[in-house]
């Protein structure tokens, strides 16, 4: 797999590109900052993307801007988005966009080289990777929308798994449940978020909803 970085830190920069070689990868460009991103990803015709969240010059949101400026150019390019800290706007605005594969995961995962390879390897390969605690902050908040109180306990836990990315088997054995059982709970929330089979990916709707209506119940508190 051909492997773009860009990752301001050079100790991670350079930890990322001798673990993900060691693996067999290839990284195509390892940047300090997005200048020249847009030219590099022509120019490299990379598999995956990986960025920081916070890059140079302000160490704000760099990153997320040069991942939403990659969805509208390059729409199918898969992404990894590395953060020190669950920063939940930045997470919702990132897997709202419209695109192809996505992975949002806390740096600390990293360290797992075993499980952050696997999490590389699935994203290059169509999946949706969120990582645990970015999932909890984004989908525990009190929801105010009327959708999200029908759900039961059970399929907003159900839901949290989903949005980790989660199979119907992997749930399943999380939960001590039949894979039937787990598949009556996703129906159950597709129905009740109004989730129509022609909607494409629901699993992937459905988190987005919750995440839109739990971001939508803070403002209106912050009011």
């Amino acid at each position: 797999m051909r492997i773009l970085i860009c990752e301001d830190s050079v100790l991670l920069r350079e930890g990322l590109v001798r673990l993900l070689e060691d693996a067999g990868h290839e990284v195509v460009a390892a940047l300090p900052d997005t200048d020249g991103l847009m030219d590099a990803v022509v120019d490299t015709a990379p598999d995956l993307c990986i960025l920081d969240v916070r890059l140079p010059p302000s160490f704000t949101d760099e990153g997320i801007r040069a991942a939403l400026a990659l969805r509208a150019g390059h729409p199918t390019l898969p992404l990894l988005v590395l953060s020190q800290y669950v920063e939940e706007r930045y997470a919702s605005e990132l897997i709202a966009a419209q695109g192809g594969a996505l992975g949002y995961l806390l740096k600390d995962r990293v360290a797992d080289v075993g499980d952050f390879v696997g999490s590389v390897e699935r994203i290059a390969a169509g999946a949706t990777e969120l990582d645990p605690e970015v999932v909890a902050q984004l989908l525990t908040r009190r929801n105010r929308d009327e959708r999200m109180l029908q759900l039961t306990e059970r399929e907003r836990t159900v839901l949290a798994l989903i949005a980790e990315g989660k199979s119907n088997g992997a749930i399943a054995g999380l939960l001590f449940l039949s894979e039937a059982s787990v598949e009556k709970h996703i129906t159950s929330i597709f129905q009740k978020l109004g989730l129509d089979p022609a909607d494409g990916n629901r699993r992937v709707l459905a988190a987005l909803a919750h995440i839109d209506n739990t971001n939508n119940g803070k403002e209106q508190g912050g009011q």
